[in-house]
């Protein structure tokens, strides 16, 4: 099967090229920081959740499994395995008896501090190996990156 014809018929080789190089300059460096994880015996979706709470705040079930783009009831296994391990609770939704709200825990809170201090600290050593040119590049990326994640 050809992926051509997912192209948008605008798109130049150059895109084509581009966009190749960036999917694997990107998620060659996802990698090596998932390496960097403190805690292996959490799923990445498992991180990914924690994450998204923190983010946002106290969330239903639902509300979060819309944030991860997972079905609820995945996100539901997910919630119960992190409420195991104490890095979320549950509390009652305050105008909706039907549901919970999910919210992090001290632990989780901490746990998720350690590994961003970890990965961080990975990609700290890391940056003073670039030219001065280069980190400008990356600079200016960030927040072209991040909308390209948010779309």
């Amino acid at each position: 099967m050809s992926y051509a014809n997912d192209m948008p018929k605008s798109t130049t080789r150059a895109d084509t090229e581009l966009s190749g190089a960036l999917r694997i300059g990107v998620m060659r460096l996802a990698r090596r920081l998932r390496a960097e994880r403190t805690d292996a015996s959490l799923s990445l979706t498992q991180m990914a959740a924690l994450g998204s709470l923190e983010r946002h705040g106290p969330l239903s079930p639902s509300e979060l499994a819309g944030h991860e783009r997972v079905r609820p009831p995945s996100m539901t296994r997910t919630i119960a395995l992190l409420e195991a391990k104490g890095l979320v609770g549950r509390t009652a939704h305050p105008t909706d008896g039907r549901q919970a709200i999910v919210a992090l825990s001290a632990e989780g809170r901490a746990l998720l501090a350690a590994d961003r201090r970890r990965r961080d600290a990975w990609l700290s050593r890391r940056l003073p190996e670039l030219e001065p040119d280069e980190l400008e590049v990356l600079r200016a990326a960030v927040p072209i990156l991040d909308r390209l994640a948010q779309s």
